[in-house]
């Protein structure tokens, strides 16, 4: 059965939809920064790079999901 022969009942609403985005965001972006702190105490020089390069790839996206999460965009890709 695909996705257009559902009924209306059975798809998750948009509401849920929505918050999920949200805590997604606040997750990632969380998780970048709590690597730029280096919260978990990873020592090593290539452990510092993963660290740093991790991070900030993290809080990067983050923001794109936020922007396509506010724009509306989050659906249509």
């Amino acid at each position: 059965m695909t996705r257009d022969d559902e009924p209306r009942g059975t798809q998750i609403p948009s509401t849920m939809r929505v918050v999920f985005g949200i805590i997604m965001i606040i997750i990632y972006v969380g998780m970048g920064i709590l690597l730029l702190i280096n919260f978990f105490g990873w020592q090593g020089e290539l452990l510092t790079w993963l660290r740093w390069g991790g991070g900030i790839l993290f809080i990067v996206y983050g923001i794109w999901r936020a922007i396509r999460q506010f724009w509306g965009i989050d659906s249509s890709i």
